[in-house]
């Protein structure tokens, strides 16, 4: 791991003050040339074994990506979809010559995936963007993903692909505001905006895929928001996909923490959101 540019720095005095031949280097000022020059050589130093740390993760990644019959190796497949694309008989790898890096991105319309084993089956979550939002793909995208997968999937392997809707996620939340800055509607007084409905919606951009929402999480997320006293929670609910029918479940109660079914969320409002003194 990198080492700190002062623990370099603090390596190299020491080294020039056990040397004899450099002994005459002993101004203290900052701006003293020999004192730059270690500056110099240090940071070039700590910028090289950043280099390395990031090389050396980058070429982990490569090898957990590239272990088939592991979780990674499907994820990473997923992502690597092309629709309307062939795949080079017997392989699970695209030919693209003559096809521009512009051509050949769009085609890669898997932008999220996560891939869970349970029970001896893979459970293999897939989504896509469309501005900005994350989205099923359509269903003719759906049935060549499906006839990918069928391909380069290993022999004796059960899965399944969940490409659903995203889960709805209700939230019920009394928030004490402070009166001089949000008004009874959670409207900033000097800006306009919301600050918990916009602190709601930054929470759910960094969740990741398939990421684990923590309710202790979001609430942490809220008391930070602009005007805001205590954010209590009163109730949190969510609603997942029937994977089996594509129809809404009835809502469930959520204890603490969940994972969405479907690998996101959506806040369909904040109705249930008030505010009080």
């Amino acid at each position: 791991m990198a080492r700190k540019i002062a623990e370099i720095q603090e390596e190299m005095f020491d080294s020039i003050s056990a040397n004899e031949n450099l002994a005459g280097l002993t101004s203290t000022s900052k701006v003293s040339i020999w004192r730059l020059l270690i500056f110099i050589v240090a940071f070039s130093i700590w910028v090289l074994e950043n280099l390395f740390d990031t090389h050396k993760k980058e070429v982990d990644d490569i090898i957990e990506a590239k272990m088939a019959h592991r979780a990674s190796w499907y994820r990473t497949k997923a992502k690597a979809f092309q629709y309307g694309f062939s795949l080079i008989p017997d392989t699970d790898k695209y030919d693209n010559t003559g096809y521009t890096n512009e051509v050949i991105e769009a085609s890669k319309i898997i932008k999220y995936s996560a891939v869970t084993s349970s029970g001896g089956q893979l459970l293999i979550k897939i989504a896509t963007e469309l501005a900005g939002v994350l989205a099923p793909i359509l269903p003719e995208q759906k049935a060549a993903f499906d006839a990918y997968i069928l391909e380069i999937t290993d022999e004796g392997v059960n899965y399944i692909v969940a490409n659903l809707l995203p889960d709805i996620l209700l939230l019920n939340y009394q928030i004490y505001r402070n009166p001089l800055v949000l008004d009874a509607t959670g409207m900033s007084i000097l800006n306009g905006n919301y600050p918990i409905q916009d602190a709601i919606n930054e929470y759910m951009k960094e969740l990741p895929f398939n990421g684990e929402l923590a309710l202790a999480h979001l609430t942490d997320k809220l008391q930070k928001a602009e005007g805001v006293v205590i954010p209590h929670l009163v109730n949190a609910e969510s609603k997942a996909i029937d994977i089996n029918t594509n129809e809404y479940l009835d809502a469930e109660p959520i204890n603490v923490k969940t994972v969405p079914v479907s690998g996101y969320f959506m806040v369909p409002n904040f109705d249930n959101i008030t505010y009080v003194v």
